[in-house]
């Protein structure tokens, strides 16, 4: 089950997207339970309430509390990472101003049903992921962390330090080895750091900032690939 919200101040979108989500509900047999609001302020009354959303179809131009203010409100002060938010919009001029909220897409209106199909399709697939263990080993002991909580790896000496935002472990590895077995929305930014793309809250050609506040480096090999990546997927 899937909880998806959808978020705008016109009726009629929010109808046609519902049933576009219906519709892909239907031919992928899985199952959903949809949500309207048709302000930010409903919507994140609904959430401080306790009320949980896996994808949020959000518009931006909303009127007093903004898409982008909701999506701040979501990501800080209800700290919730792992909601997909795809934002909505007449405009397609919001890139870099809608990056700090970690969207997962933005569609420009008027919206197709293959776009609403598709941003769904990799909304899953991204939440499905975020389920998933990494596993490594400490001297004889095994453990397991959940994709979806790392922020990044680090490699110093011999050791890889997994970071989360709870905690740091390390074992013995080369992150050469690390890259081949990571899902995708990993990204290799330094020889030294390969980082979650879905906690990068800010980025310049030379750096990125995670949501813990660390600021990593990105080398010169890398920078026209990270900036791609981050450009079209981010």
């Amino acid at each position: 089950m899937y909880n998806i919200g959808i978020c705008d101040d016109g009726e009629n979108i929010c109808a046609s997207i519902e049933n576009m989500i219906l519709q892909y509900a239907e031919e992928k047999k899985i199952k959903t339970d949809i949500m309207l609001w048709y302000t930010g302020e409903s919507l994140c009354n609904y959430l401080e309430q306790g009320g949980h959303l896996d994808i949020l179809f959000l518009d931006i131009e909303l009127f007093e509390l903004t898409g982008v203010e909701v999506g701040s409100f979501i990501r800080n002060k209800m700290e919730d990472r792992g909601m997909q938010i795809i934002y909505i919009s007449g405009k397609s001029s919001y890139a870099q101003k809608l990056f700090k909220t970690q969207p997962m897409d933005f569609l420009v209106k008027p919206i197709a049903a293959q776009q609403i199909h598709d941003s769904l399709e990799l909304a899953i697939k991204i939440l499905e992921k975020n389920t998933y263990k990494f596993e490594f080993q400490i001297g004889r002991e095994y453990y397991y962390v959940p994709y979806g909580e790392i922020l990044y790896f680090e490699s110093e000496d011999r050791k890889i330090k997994i970071v989360t935002a709870h905690d740091i472990k390390e074992f013995y590895g080369k992150i050469k080895d690390l890259e081949k077995s990571l899902p995708e929305g990993f990204l290799t930014i330094h020889r030294s750091y390969v980082i979650n793309k879905t906690h990068v809250i800010r980025y310049t050609y030379e750096m990125v900032e995670m949501d813990n506040g660390m600021s990593l480096t990105i080398s010169k090999a890398y920078r026209k690939q990270v900036r791609e990546k981050l450009l079209r997927e981010g």
